[in-house]
């Protein structure tokens, strides 16, 4: 009996330890995210460990960061794996963020569909950014080599610009691959008002690494910054299957 009553008060001084050190680490990491939000105004959607010991790894709406784990320190930087030869490990972690948004606006994307269908892309664009409009002229060349395109919005001059409206009008158009053609020919766009998620989508292109047009997500969440002929997107394509 007495055996008993002492391995059940070990067994609830365990729980308890183990209770009270999460509860600790949960407050240390709130007391970082406080301390970072309201030094720098950027919004910490996730904190967790890094690949490196003593830092915090931060998803943010502004992208990923470090900080040390007393958020004393902020870092931006490229951490990589010497004994995984050279993986990049935030890039990792950037593609795994970059397939969860695509999957988050995947009803929200203006698709150019290819009939032989073998890869699929995601590209954010900008109506007014020259090779975003290169890269669309040649659309029949991307489709015909069996390459799905998938736009998402990134105006460049931010959500205020008049190209962020127009944006988010072609988004409200009932024949969105039409009017998104027409706005990237130069044509007048409608006015119209909707649910569009362009803001949405700008808002993930700046938290995954984007910061200019066009920029193609391949299918296995790396990202190719800038316009790529058809011939060298479909190399890239082959590479990562």
């Amino acid at each position: 009996m007495k055996n008993w009553i002492k391995y059940q008060a070990l067994g609830l001084s365990l729980v308890l330890s183990t209770t009270v050190g999460a509860s600790t680490q949960s407050d240390s990491l709130d007391l970082v995210k406080a301390k970072i939000q309201n030094t720098l105004g950027m919004q910490i959607s996730a904190i967790a460990d890094s690949p490196v010991d003593g830092l915090l790894q931060l998803e943010t709406d502004k992208g990923l960061f470090y900080s040390s784990d007393d958020g004393k320190f902020l870092l931006q930087a490229r951490v990589y794996n010497l004994d995984e030869g050279m993986r990049n490990e935030t890039e990792v972690t950037l593609s795994k963020m970059r397939l969860a948004g695509i999957e988050e606006f995947k009803d929200s994307t203006i698709e150019y569909k290819a009939k032989n269908e073998k890869y699929v892309v995601t590209v954010f664009t900008d109506i007014n950014c020259g090779y975003c409009r290169k890269l669309h002229n040649e659309m029949d060349q991307f489709n015909a080599r069996g390459i799905t395109v998938r736009y998402l919005a990134y105006p460049r001059e931010g959500l205020a610009s008049v190209t962020a409206k127009n944006m988010m009008s072609v988004w409200c158009a009932a024949d969105k691959p039409k009017a998104l053609t027409n706005a990237k020919n130069g044509g007048t766009v409608k006015n119209l008002s909707c649910d569009s998620k362009v803001a949405q989508q700008f808002a993930f292109g700046q938290k995954v690494g984007v910061n200019g047009t066009p920029n193609i997500i391949l299918p296995d969440g790396s990202l190719i910054p800038g316009y790529q002929p058809p011939a060298a997107l479909e190399q890239a394509l082959k590479e990562t299957m």
